[in-house]
Parts: structure tokens; sequence; C-alpha cells
């Protein structure tokens, strides 16, 4: 278990070829024990932008705050504070900051290779909320 205001997760540079002006906090990652899925915040100053790049696993992203364009092979579409983007997998992309203040963003993936966890479903045999 892991509770923590964002901030007090150590702000990282993000330096993949292609990004610019881009930092990263691992808000939850596999030393937390999360088992499956690690959650990042990004944080990308005005300006700038993660690298235009595809991989084989999906992302799930909410915007926190500022205000953005999602870059794909597919064309650009604009995101803003409370919205949330799939990115399916295996499709180029990008996010670019086209505010003029800071963009932050959650950004939840799957572990390339996920830990054991000790119980199938801690909730029993049922499904909650189509999970």
């Amino acid at each position: 278990m892991k509770l923590a205001h964002y901030d007090q997760v150590e702000l990282e540079p993000v330096n993949a070829e292609g990004a610019e002006n881009v930092k990263i906090r691992w808000l939850i990652a596999q030393k937390d024990g999360a088992p499956n899925f690690a959650m990042r915040m990004f944080e990308v100053e005005p300006g700038g932008h993660t690298p235009y790049h595809k991989h084989a696993w999906e992302h799930e992203i909410w915007c926190v705050e500022g205000k953005g364009s999602f870059v794909t092979d597919r064309g650009e579409m604009a995101f803003a504070a409370q919205d949330f983007i799939f990115v399916d997998p295996n499709i180029m992309h990008q996010f670019k900051n086209v505010g003029d203040s800071a963009l932050r963003f959650l950004c939840l993936i799957p572990h390339e290779e996920p830990v054991k966890k000790k119980t199938l479903n801690p909730f029993a045999a049922g499904k909650a909320n189509n999970c």
C-alpha cells in the first residue's frame, strides 16, 4: 500500500529521443509492489512534447491540468483538464503542450513482466463494475 502527495515523488527528466521539455513522476510502480500497472504523471512545459513513438501496450490517460494535442498516425485531437484518452497498442502517438502553462497528465501502463498476485480476486468470485 502507498499513500502520498504527488510532489513527494521525484520529478525526473524524460531523456528519450524526441522528447522536449518533459518530466515524469513514477507515482506507483513495481518497486511499490504494484503487480500489474504503473501510474506515472507527466509534466510537459509549454511548447514541449513526448516522443512520437509506438509500442505493444496500451495507455490510459487522465489530463489533470493544461491543454494538449494528442497526435497519432490518424490525426491530431485537442484535449484538456478532466479529459481522458485510451491509446491503443501499436499506434504512433505523441502528447504536445499547446497551452501557456504546464500540461500534467496521468498515464497508466502495464508492467512488461507483471508480478504474480497472491490472490486472484480479493473481492471474492463476483465481478465489480464490469471489471
